[in-house]
């Protein structure tokens, strides 16, 4: 803007320049028409005069004193001849001391005027006065004017550009801060302010745009606190869900399995083919109730990481990598865990193991890797940094798993930013990243209430 705003200045200054030069051209040009016409109107005078003065003189010392007469003479160039129009004397010239340009001199000079003067002494005709206009004194002039002009202003539109150039970058400088915070409440940093500018209208954009940050602001912290009271509800019902299938379920499944032993040695009582029979029935209801258990507890670690909160994060993330590779002997998986706290709340506990399990289940199942490994560590600000790195086909338009967009990245996206983290995916050479930064802090009362 401010270059734009110097560029009308300078087409002003242009358009000015060129008003004033024509100006000075036409005024010019008149001053010369009139100058030259008033220099011939004095020639025949001049003649008339010196003629009757000398009458009695040499016609050599009669031309000698005509051309020193016409010496004085500006603006015509008066040539002498005598009777037989031979050169008897000359005029001053001023072509050798000219100093406007041609293209000036011929912008203003006016039309070329030739005079003839008739020498007559006693009656008789001795000569000619050849009277030529030459306006190169009065056009030199003119230029000198113009020349000094134009510098002056020349100098004065460079002081103007440049106390304008300083002047338009302090008016505008509003609008720079006005577009850096615009690109910070892009980035979702929504604590972005401007300062309040001396220009009144840029100083209602400025706080109308520092209460837009400061609503949006309000509106992210509402949406967090909404979220992580989301999180709350969801792990407290996976934690009563899993409190009831261990405790209403297990017990249910162990009587079925007890009682199923109890009627396979009832049935050893009985004669054949009963026994048989009622043997071959309660071999199947214990491998059904096996089946069932095995499922159980598959469900419970789904609802609820078995000892988390009990045991250490870092143990239960060993356990989670170690579970993980002896399920996908064919991939190296490993796990490094800085030394970690025993735990950052619960929240931040779930999450981390969430998406570590979730990172890990996408790079097994769909990035065809070789190598899979996953670190987490405490930064030097408290926070918890962790990432799940693989070396495998990396992220692709025509890959239609969960590390490209699906139901698995979205929610850990939302715990993620629920707890005011940061999640994302980095393309490496070769494979992908899954790199994830949580603000571990004590939880809220909401958050700790069971």
């Amino acid at each position: 803007m401010r270059a734009r705003l110097m560029v009308v200045v300078v087409l002003i200054d242009l358009v000015a320049a060129a008003i004033s030069g024509a100006v000075i051209i036409h005024k010019a040009r008149s001053a010369t028409e009139v100058e030259t016409a008033a220099s011939l109107a004095v020639v025949e005078p001049l003649v008339a005069e010196t003629l009757q003065a000398l009458q009695d003189a040499p016609l050599p010392g009669l031309f000698r004193t005509l051309a020193l007469r016409f010496q004085g003479l500006r603006h015509v160039r008066v040539t002498l001849l005598d009777a037989a129009n031979q050169p008897a004397g000359t005029g001053p010239r001023h072509e050798g001391r000219r100093r406007a340009p041609g293209w000036f001199a011929a912008l203003i000079a006016p039309p070329a005027q030739r005079h003839e003067v008739p020498l007559v002494l006693r009656g008789v005709r001795i000569g000619t006065a050849l009277v030529t206009a030459e306006p190169s004194d009065e056009i030199d002039e003119v230029w000198g004017y113009a020349l000094a002009l134009g510098l002056t202003g020349l100098s004065l539109s460079l002081a103007m550009l440049a106390i304008l150039y300083v002047a338009f970058g302090r008016i505008l400088s509003p609008l720079a801060q006005l577009a850096a915070g615009l690109t910070r409440l892009e980035q979702q940093d929504y604590g972005a302010r401007v300062d309040r500018p001396d220009t009144r209208e840029l100083a209602v954009i400025a706080a109308r745009f520092n209460r837009l940050a400061e609503a949006l602001g309000a509106a992210r912290a509402a949406n967090l606190r909404l979220h992580r009271r989301l999180l709350t509800a969801e792990e407290d019902e996976r934690r009563r869900t899993a409190l009831e299938l261990h405790d209403e379920f297990g017990p249910c499944l162990f009587a079925l399995e007890a009682n199923s032993s109890s009627i396979a040695r009832i049935a050893t009582t009985l004669d054949e083919p009963a026994r048989g029979r009622l043997t071959q029935r309660t071999d199947d209801i214990a491998a059904i109730v096996k089946r069932v258990q095995t499922i159980n507890r598959a469900l419970l670690n789904r609802l609820r990481p078995a000892g988390l909160g009990q045991v250490p994060l870092a143990r239960c993330l060993e356990l989670l990598v170690r579970e993980a590779a002896r399920h996908h002997p064919e991939i190296a998986v490993e796990g490094r865990f800085a030394p970690l706290k025993d735990g950052y709340g619960d929240l931040v506990d779930l999450t981390v193991y969430r998406c570590v399990q979730e990172g890990l289940t996408n790079a097994l199942r769909h990035a065809g890797a070789e190598r899979v490994s996953v670190a987490v560590a405490e930064e030097a600000d408290g926070s918890v940094r962790l990432a799940v790195e693989d070396d495998g086909a990396g992220l692709g338009p025509d890959r239609g798993d969960d590390r490209t967009g699906g139901r698995g990245l979205a929610g850990m996206r939302e715990r993620v930013e629920a707890l005011g983290g940061r999640l994302a995916l980095v393309p490496r050479m070769p494979g992908t990243a899954l790199r994830i930064v949580l603000p571990a802090g004590p939880e809220t009362p909401e958050e700790a209430s069971p």
